[in-house]
């Protein structure tokens, strides 16, 4: 695992670049954290780091965690969050993370928690086709019929698919990819949507698996390149009609002379 970061979710937008492509994107707004403690293997088996976002007033806190705070001098932060490190590395607490950590990186792991829908049928929560629209089917054409088996096992399954509570629920959303990150406003553009509603919180984390996939940086680049070839292209083939005109003009002025 590595050092993550915790954002908003603002909405989102679209981006139009230069080669004429636009982007839809999700605004994130990184909140900056400081580290707020180190754990170490001995204490609870597992080397990890303590992360806090945001900020948040005393009167707020219980006295535990005041007193949490002011044992490392540090200000009450709202959100805190575990991040399975190694403890030799260069943090210390006190250090501030903010967006720089995903300044070169292209793409990331968004997990955030999705809209709830409230409680769902079984056709809108999972796709049933229901129940025949015709008659003989009496009130029940969106229900979606029988959930068990005969005497044995005499129950219903644990994860059966019936109606129930729609969304609300951690989820995660892998590779998606940085657009453009705005370190003087804390914000990341990602390309894509991201699970949950407006001001919905996310947590960031650099993506754990690869993709070879052409960013939009490369397209850019590569737009850029494509078009500098030809304007060399085009001067060349200028130069040469301009050489071919003056070679021309001075044996008509040669002939002439003669």
């Amino acid at each position: 695992m590595t050092l993550g970061l915790i954002g908003k979710k603002l909405g989102m937008t679209r981006r139009f670049f230069e080669n004429g492509q636009s982007v839809p994107v999700t605004v994130l707004h990184v909140e900056p954290g400081k580290v707020i403690d180190i754990i170490k293997k001995d204490q609870r088996g597992y080397s990890a780091i303590l992360v806090g976002f945001g900020n948040i007033k005393n009167s707020k806190l219980t006295n535990s965690m005041k007193g949490f705070f002011v044992k490392r001098s540090l200000e009450p932060k709202k959100i805190l969050k575990e991040f399975r490190l190694p403890t030799d590395s260069e943090l210390k607490p006190g250090t501030d993370v903010n967006l720089g950590i995903l300044k070169d990186v292209n793409f990331v792991d968004i997990r955030s928690k999705t809209i709830g829908r409230g409680f769902a049928g079984v056709m809108k929560r999972h796709n049933f086709a229901g129940m025949r629209a015709t008659r003989g089917v009496s009130i029940s054409h969106r229900s979606h019929g029988s959930t068990g088996q005969r005497q044995d096992p005499g129950r219903v399954f644990k994860g059966k698919k019936m109606a129930g509570h729609m969304g609300d629920k951690y989820r995660s959303i892998a590779r998606l990819e940085v657009v453009e990150t705005d370190l003087e406003k804390n914000l990341l553009y990602v390309k894509g949507s991201v699970p949950g509603s407006k001001n919905q919180i996310v947590e960031i984390n650099k993506s754990v698996k690869e993709r070879t996939k052409r960013t939009m940086k490369d397209k850019i680049q590569l737009f850029k390149d494509e078009l500098a070839e030809g304007l060399k292209e085009k001067t060349t083939k200028k130069e040469k009609s301009s050489e071919v005109k003056k070679d021309t003009k001075q044996a008509q002025v040669a002939e002439k002379k003669k």
